[in-house]
């Protein structure tokens, strides 16, 4: 994850990630799929930021393409860092129809060592996330919770591993529960 500040309070942020599965009731590697992103974000306010986007999914069915626009909320208390973001999104791939997704995250950063994140320091980063989905007419809810370890290894490179959880198709399925581990490393330019 890699963050670019730019004149008049805009900023740049370019993500890549990968997904592989480990273990499904045994040892069973499986590549997933690989997300390129990027996104373009305006400080609209003191803790305000509107973002839009594209992002690229590259699996096993092919290409998928997804337009991104998103609206964060970031407040500093003593002691930790709590963050708001609304986000809606459109997929697309050939052949298919268009999905449709609304989200809202609370996250939150708080350090392990004083009042603010310094250098050298551990942090704890938890979050939960509601994901609302349509496509054709189906509609579908996914919760996402997440808990991760991070280290500030300077004040422009940060290191996060922790476990997500994700609970989702139960509304007119079977519910599926899902759990990732992951592996985060963020750099500001």
């Amino acid at each position: 994850n890699v963050n670019k500040k730019l004149p008049k309070d805009w900023s740049l942020n370019f993500k890549a990630e990968s997904r592989q599965s480990l273990y499904r009731g045994g040892f069973d590697y499986e590549y997933l799929l690989t997300d390129v992103a990027l996104v373009a974000a305006k400080k609209i306010g003191i803790n305000t930021s509107a973002a839009a986007g594209y992002l690229m999914r590259i699996d096993a069915e092919g290409i998928r393409h997804r337009a991104i626009q998103q609206i964060s909320y970031v407040k500093r208390y003593a002691g930790f860092r709590l963050s708001h973001r609304v986000s809606a999104d459109q997929t697309f791939e050939k052949g298919d129809a268009p999905e449709y997704r609304l989200r809202y995250r609370l996250s939150s950063e708080v350090p392990l060592q004083g009042l603010s994140l310094d250098p050298k320091e551990f942090f704890l980063k938890l979050s939960n996330e509601y994901l609302g989905s349509m496509q054709y007419d189906d509609l579908d809810l996914e919760i996402r919770a997440g808990a991760f370890i991070g280290y500030a290894i300077s004040p422009k490179q940060k290191l996060e591993l922790g476990l997500d959880y994700r609970l989702d198709s139960f509304i007119h399925d079977q519910a599926r529960n899902r759990y990732w581990i992951g592996l985060n490393f963020y750099q500001s330019l």
